[in-house]
């Protein structure tokens, strides 16, 4: 069965296009190290709720548009080799404090599905 990394993040709007050059470039070396599937979705219907939600989560300021972005792979086993072929690649090394998103407010978490149609 397949594995599922998932991520929500915040971005200015401001900083879209700056965000989406880095996620091609991002989804170009996972496919190259592997992944199946890379996608990347900009938050078209994320209501603000009033207890949770996904602005909520990723603590959207005013100006922020929310990202929800997932990559799929083989096996948890194929995600861990993948995962350290990424994290070693030269072109995803960056200085935090120049992305265009607030990576202190982002979620991500590795996830096995359970049902697959």
């Amino acid at each position: 069965m397949s594995y599922v990394d998932g991520f929500v993040l915040a971005v200015p709007k401001a900083n879209l296009d700056d965000y989406k050059k880095l996620a091609n470039t991002g989804g170009a070396v996972w496919k190259e190290h592997g992944a199946l599937a890379y996608v990347e979705c900009v938050g078209d219907d994320v209501p603000y709720g009033e207890l949770t939600s996904f602005p909520r989560a990723v603590q959207a300021k005013e100006g922020e548009i929310v990202i929800f972005a997932w990559i799929v792979s083989e096996s948890r086993q194929s995600r861990d080799a993948v995962m350290a072929k990424v994290m070693a690649d030269e072109r995803l090394k960056m200085d935090w404090s120049t992305m265009p998103f607030d990576g202190k407010r982002m979620i991500f978490g590795g996830f096995q599905p359970f049902i697959e149609l």
